[in-house]
């Protein structure tokens, strides 16, 4: 697990480095924001620990850099201590908060447990679920009612860009892109086939359907698999 610091206090970053190294993590760390979000888009990191007093941009204001692009956690740390600033810390989208002066071992222990949150959301995030389908991103599996459907990988790419995007309307040629990127060269209607074939293999009435609904002069759209 890789644990970016962002403190400009040094004797606290050597010492946060050092404790959670010898737990088995993985340490960057960073004396203003603009490093740490430097190293932040050039590593692939699982906690944050981020001090809101820095010398160039507020914790906050790089706490809400971070929150547009991530939700990897972070734990925030500040001599602040209080409630409102604690409330506003966790408005930005912090996952825990710790005042200055603080346990080593303690802090290890909420790195632990915002990591193991985190992760478990991932696992539930993989999957996604409407009506009686389950999509799972990692497997690439369908199951309708925990039975298997055979689909093919066009065929999957159009259903997991309809599901993960469940309320919007896509044109043809959105869900082309989407679903394959601009480079495809494939003629927009040959979407009708694929959503055909799709509503024989997902719908009890391909006829009739509750999931792949058409939007006449639009394109298509999720329904919520209910008649």
């Amino acid at each position: 697990m890789n644990i970016l610091i962002i403190d400009d206090e040094k004797m606290i970053r050597e010492s946060i480095v050092a404790f959670l190294e010898h737990q088995n993590y993985s340490c960057f760390s960073a004396p203003n924001g603009a490093e740490g979000l430097l190293l932040f888009d050039q590593n692939r990191i699982d906690c944050i620990i981020l001090d809101l007093m820095l010398p160039d941009m507020s914790g906050e204001e790089t706490c809400k850099i971070i929150r547009k692009k991530s939700d990897v956690p972070i734990i925030m740390l500040t001599a602040k201590s209080m409630e409102v600033d604690l409330l506003n810390g966790f408005s930005l989208g912090a996952d825990d908060y710790m005042v200055k002066p603080f346990s080593l071992k303690e802090l290890s222990a909420r790195v632990a447990a915002v990591i193991h949150r985190w992760q478990g959301r991932l696992v539930q995030e993989a999957e996604i679920h409407l009506g009686e389908l389950t999509m799972d991103e990692d497997s690439h599996t369908l199951m309708k009612k925990g039975t298997p459907i055979d689909l093919t990988p066009v065929e999957w790419r159009i259903l997991y860009v309809l599901m993960k995007n469940k309320q919007k309307v896509f044109q043809r040629e959105e869900l082309i892109e989407a679903a394959f990127g601009i480079t495809y060269d494939g003629f927009d209607r040959a979407i009708d086939t694929h959503i055909k074939n799709l509503r024989k293999k997902i719908e009890d009435d391909p006829r009739n359907p509750v999931y792949i609904l058409t939007v006449y002069g639009l394109g298509y759209r999720m329904g919520g698999g209910k008649p």
